[in-house]
């Protein structure tokens, strides 16, 4: 059966479901709000009616409704882990929906002559009452439990969630991998509704734009149901805003510190202002947040080989087996400016007991201004290495004829760019929504607009070079070096020769629009007590652009002839974290760089550096699904059902190619289009209240990345590569197992353990080959030329571990901390990896799976002063395939620890203090076997203190 023919059956059992619910209402409903002592919605609340076997859990906004209730007078049951039981009346009446509105009170614990007050746990009590009541298999952090660790920013604050890892960006968790799956494999919602990404080349959202003073509750779904996103194959990530409070709250952060690297400050200020009006209808909330840091990173990078050629006596190519050695090396310093901004406005509004809506907004706007300076060394062309010219010692070469190019990257000289270049990064998501009680029928709507975007205006480079001889120091392969043989070459200004100064502009948007309408009706098919049959639609219509420019100023030189004729800048620093022998020297100035009157009209528009990056894409996905959820007995529950996407995809890009006078570009286009159907399972035992038994069977997907699929060709001549697109990509499906066991703590904690599998199919990997011939134009042969492929089939194995509890069993103040633990291992395989030769590889893990993953904090938590030590450990995995295994790139492991701490003055003002990345934890690359780095990025420690305050009134 089509696609469209299911959707239309899905839409006729809509209409006659609604006909029944509306029609055969001969009893009434309940519909509720939970909040705790402070006015906050709490969601995971147990609410039960003994007398009729009924009941249902709170959402993430407190709410809950039971429908087909008979006419009576009933208790209802409230139950939360850390708050007191709460028992409430309600009348029910045939035909209307009775209100009510509950407030939870928390529990201390008396122990001996140590008081723990409940408030302190709250957090926690929150997320584990969520992840309790949930049918499927989740993770759920609150903003409580974001707060008690140093984390600006939502990729920090995931990134402690078990079978979670990050790739950082300077320092900060940005790409999150849920489970050894690559970050454009998983979904990233706000509030339900997909948030687009700013990324030019891939899907992948920028976890570090959101800062985790914005955001209420993570939810990390690792077993996605029908009712969620199909494109989900590592697992869906639901970011929670906050809403408004049932009473006056008003909550204010201001804070400063010091970046050790570059003994720069940074300040951050939070505002959050929200309340509900007095009949109780209107709620709004407020939130600001602002986050200005000075930092950098001091980085080393190199390329290895195992090959070298030079020119013979007779002029000839010759090419010789070597120990590996580094043909390229380079070292960077940055200095980046990260100003971070957020602003929401949310507000709901009930009509009534059966109607409300609801309207949340976000802005994220981040500006990063970065100066670069780069010396890179590297060896010269067969040709230009003469036999008498390089110098190899026990089969290695340490001496040799190098390239040695010194490069300032910065922007224009204004009051945006301030001489650095600028990269503006948006997002931008404005949510309508409803929930409607119509009969017996329970239906909620959402229409959604979101837009991300980057831009890049006028982002220039000045690169001098000159040749000379280096000596080439592998003997720590971790950290290694090229020097000039000459010492005095190395700042000579006067032999370093102008070679380009080039201007770009860069811009990137994603824009989605989703609607979704979901329809849940009573059906206790057997007869066991409660029971749901949910189903429903969902739209998202996806347009990606690229649009890039690239100008090159050669004849510049012809002013500036040697770095001697410009303005230049030191950045030697005794103290690069790389080590002390890493000598920075002079580079070109960014403000002069900034300052030159450069003429599009006298530049060089470069096509082939832009044109074939550029691209329009259209994507539009219509889903529907039917689902099942019935209790089988009082302690066993399922939920069956079956969800239906079908994708359609254009794009419009460029293809480039050189023939020996000119070069040639020619638009493309692709389409792409396919259905996927993605049933599921999932079982829920409940051995007693808080001893929970968990198994699922789903199906996911994984689109390919937008770039891939257009059938384009871009030849970067700077780096001797071919970039081409794959227009008959398949997307990536997965069948997925999950086990999982839980049992929930009286001292609010948790022992959970639980195994999953993972079968992939057609996954996506970039196959590296050698051009044969010039096809792509005069020179090209010999190129490496990068394609996406679909694999064949690839499998994950893993295990998962999580133990929380509060230490109440130990004597005195030692009764006071808590501790928290993850542990996930995994193991995986794939199929279908070609090398070079376009022979299979076998034994191949699947990238960017990390075999270990493990989180350890230790808190202590006290009437006024609270403190946690906090660790975090992902192990190293494959971040991209090379042509063989030598060629390999991985993702080294890390290790990060933290502290914070705070002391609270009363119940309103505390100050705080926190001490970011003391293990001094690099970004690493290593190619082929962990000694050979091919890139360490250092960033330092950092130092932040402040105030907090907090005032609630109901």
């Amino acid at each position: 059966m089509k696609a469209n023919n299911l959707l239309k059956l899905l839409f006729v059992t809509l209409f006659v479901f609604l006909g029944v619910a509306e029609g055969k209402a001969q009893s009434g409903n309940i519909q509720g709000t939970i909040s705790d002592e402070n006015g906050i919605y709490v969601s995971g609340a147990n609410i039960f009616i003994v007398s009729l076997n009924k009941g249902t859990v709170s959402d993430f906004d407190g709410r809950f409704t039971l429908v087909d209730v008979p006419e009576g007078n009933y208790n209802i049951q409230i139950t939360y882990i850390g708050y007191a039981d709460v028992d409430q009346e309600v009348a029910v009446t045939d035909g209307e929906t009775a209100s009510i509105i509950v407030e939870l009170t928390p529990t201390n614990y008396q122990l001996d002559e140590v008081e723990v007050a409940a408030q302190g746990l709250s957090g926690q009590a929150k997320a584990l009452n969520t992840q309790r009541t949930n049918l499927n298999i989740t993770n759920v952090v609150s903003t409580d439990q974001i707060g008690k660790f140093p984390d600006a920013n939502i990729g920090d604050a995931v990134k402690r969630i078990p079978g979670i890892t990050m790739q950082v960006d300077q320092g900060e968790a940005r790409d999150v991998i849920v489970r050894g799956l690559s970050p454009q494999l998983n979904s990233v919602t706000l509030n339900g509704s997909r948030i687009p990404s700013a990324e030019g080349d891939n899907r992948n959202i920028q976890m570090d734009l959101i800062p985790s003073d914005m955001i209420q509750t993570i939810e990390v779904n690792k077993a996605v149901t029908p009712d969620m996103d199909g494109d989900a194959l590592g697992g869906s990530i639901n970011l929670v805003t906050r809403s408004a409070p049932q009473g006056f709250r008003l909550s204010t952060t201001l804070g400063s510190g010091i970046n050790f690297i570059t003994n720069t400050r940074n300040l951050n200020g939070a505002f959050l202002l929200g309340d509900r009006s007095k009949n109780g209808k209107f709620g709004w909330m407020l939130g600001a947040v602002i986050q200005d840091n000075d930092f950098g990173s001091d980085n080393v990078e190199a390329e290895w080989d195992n090959e070298f050629a030079f020119s013979n006596a007779l002029g000839e190519e010759e090419e010789i087996d070597v120990n590996p050695y580094t043909n390229v090396f380079e070292q960077r310093t940055y200095l980046v400016q990260r100003v971070r901004r957020s602003f929401s406005v949310n507000l709901d509004y009930q009509f009534d007991s059966n109607n409300s809506i609801y309207l949340k907004t976000m802005y994220n706007w981040r500006d990063d201004r970065e100066n670069r300076y780069v010396v890179a060394t590297e060896l010269l062309d067969w040709d230009e290495v003469p036999e008498g010219d390089f110098t190899l010692t026990n089969n290695t070469p340490t001496r040799f004829p190098a390239e040695v190019a010194r490069e300032t990257k910065g922007g224009i000289d204004d009051d945006r760019n301030q001489n650095t270049r600028l990269e503006d990064q948006r997002m931008q998501n404005y949510t309508l929504g409803g929930n409607h009680l119509w009969g017996k029928a329970k239906i909620d709507w959402l229409a959604s607009y979101a837009k991300a975007s980057e831009e890049r205006l006028d982002e220039r480079y000045a690169q001098y070079k000159t040749e000379y001889i280096v000596n080439n120091d592998n003997t720590d392969p971790e950290f290694p070096i090229m020097t000039a043989e000459d010492a005095a070459n190395t700042n000579d200004r006067s032999i370093f020769e102008f070679d380009e100064i080039t201007n770009e502009t860069q811009y990137t948007d994603e824009e989605d629009i989703n609607l979704f309408l979901n329809i849940e009706l009573p059906a206790d098919i057997f007869g066991k007590g409660d029971g749901t049959l949910k189903f429903g639609a969902r739209g998202r219509f996806k347009n990606k652009t690229r649009d890039n420019n690239f100008f090159e100023y050669g004849d510049l030189g012809d002013t500036f002839e040697f770095m001697s004729d410009i303005p230049v800048v030191n950045k030697t620093d005794p103290d690069f974290l790389a080590g002390g022998q890493y000598a920075a020297g002079l580079y070109p100035d960014p403000v002069w760089l900034g300052r030159l009157d450069l003429n599009e009209n006298n530049g060089e528009s470069v096509v082939e550096e832009f044109l074939p990056g550029n691209f329009d894409i259209r994507e539009d996905v219509i889903a529907g699904y039917i689902m099942l959820n019935q209790k089988l007995s009082n302690k066993l529950s399922v939920l069956a059902g079956v969800r239906i996407e079908n994708t359609q995809l254009e794009s419009d890009g460029f293809r480039v190619t050189f023939n020996e006078d000119d070069i040639i570009s020619e638009e493309v286009s692709g389409e792409n289009s396919y259905t996927n159907v993605l049933p599921g399972v999932h079982f829920k035992y409940d051995f007693t209240d808080n001893t929970i038994l968990r198994l699922a069977w789903s199906n996911t997907l994984a689109r390919a990345n937008y770039e891939d699929l257009i059938p384009r060709a871009e030849i970067v001549n700077a780096d001797d590569e071919i970039v081409l697109g794959n227009a008959d990509l398949d997307p990536t499906t997965s069948m997925n197992f999950d086990l999982m066991a839980e049992h929930y703590l009286e001292s609010i904690g948790i022992i959970s353990g639980g195994l999953f599998y993972k079968r992939i199919d057609d996954f996506i990997y970039t196959f590296i080959s050698e051009a044969p011939d010039d096809s792509f134009g005069p020179g090209t042969e010999g190129f490496d030329v990068f394609q996406p492929l679909n694999g064949d089939q690839a499998s994950i194995f893993g295990v998962e571990f999580s133990f929380q509890r509060q230490l109440d069993f130990l004597p005195g103040f030692a009764r006071n901390f808590n501790i928290f633990l993850n542990y996930t291992h995994l193991t995986s395989s794939a199929d279908g990896i070609r090398n070079e030769d376009g022979d299979e590889r076998t034994d191949m893990d699947l990238p960017n799976t990390a075999p270990n993953m493990f989180n350890a904090s230790l808190g202590y938590a006290g009437k006024r002063f609270s403190a946690r030590l906090s660790a975090n450990f992902s192990d190293s995995y494959v971040d991209e395939l090379g042509g063989n295994a030598f060629e390999d790139r991985y993702y080294d492991q890390q290790f990060f620890l933290d502290f914070n701490s705070s002391y609270a003055f009363n119940n309103r003002l505390r100050i705080y203090a926190d001490l970011n990345n003391i293990t001094n934890q690099p970004l690493r690359f290593f190619q082929g076997v962990s000694e050979r780095t091919q890139q360490v990025e250092y960033y330092g420690l950092r130092f932040t203190f402040g105030l907090k305050y907090d005032l609630f009134r109901k």
